[in-house]
């Protein structure tokens, strides 16, 4: 198994997942939006053979009243059925989350989860450390109540003895690498005649 970065032509599997696992469905304007705004904190579980069996879709918000900086939030998490239990969910919400610290300095993460979905559950709150902050009453579409959830990601910021150590990419290839997949991102969507991204959707997690 491999945990990647999500690439444009990732989106079709990624929706096709998604289809088949969560009752949460998005158009495919609405995973161009996430690749052409923060294309770093989206990832995929591919196979062996390269074949997408799970994927996150993220991005990043602004900061809340009374806060300084951008926090992470988790749109959709999602693991074909015959691959669970294989500690892929756990592995891309550790990549996705990492990605946020590094990239965007975020100092936590957050997400909706159904309160019935107890599985979902119990990975965020015993494996993944989210802490659940509030119960949003008739948040999904069929009327079932949300926890909304937070795991702090400050134990993933560097550290002052990693800060020394001399970086594995200068900040210059770092822009040039996130430019490159930035415009990859856009001739893809232009590809695809795509149009008006983003919109007012809110993300739903599981």
């Amino acid at each position: 198994m491999n945990i990647r970065c999500a690439k444009p032509e990732d989106l079709m599997n990624m929706q096709h997942c998604n289809l088949l696992c969560l009752p949460e469905n998005y158009q495919m304007k609405y995973y161009f939006y996430h690749g052409l705004t923060w294309p770093q904190v989206s990832y995929v579980a591919e196979d062996d053979k390269g074949n997408i069996v799970g994927y996150v879709l993220a991005k990043m918000e602004e900061p809340e009243p009374g806060e300084e900086s951008t926090h992470g939030h988790i749109t959709s998490l999602a693991v074909k059925r015959s691959y669970r239990r294989l500690g892929l969910a756990q592995k891309l919400m550790n990549q996705a989350s990492k990605a946020m610290v590094e990239c965007f300095n975020a100092q936590y993460v957050s997400l909706h989860v159904r309160k019935s979905n107890r599985a979902a559950l119990n990975l965020y709150t015993n494996s993944l450390g989210f802490k659940i902050l509030e119960i949003e009453p008739k948040y999904y579409a069929d009327g079932e109540d949300a926890y909304s959830m937070r795991r702090d990601l400050s134990e993933l910021a560097v550290s002052p003895a990693a800060a020394e150590q001399p970086p594995a990419e200068t900040a210059e290839e770092r822009e040039a690498m996130m430019n490159e997949m930035h415009e990859r991102w856009v001739t893809s969507y232009r590809d695809h005649g795509m149009g008006g991204a983003g919109g007012g959707h809110r993300g739903h997690c599981c």
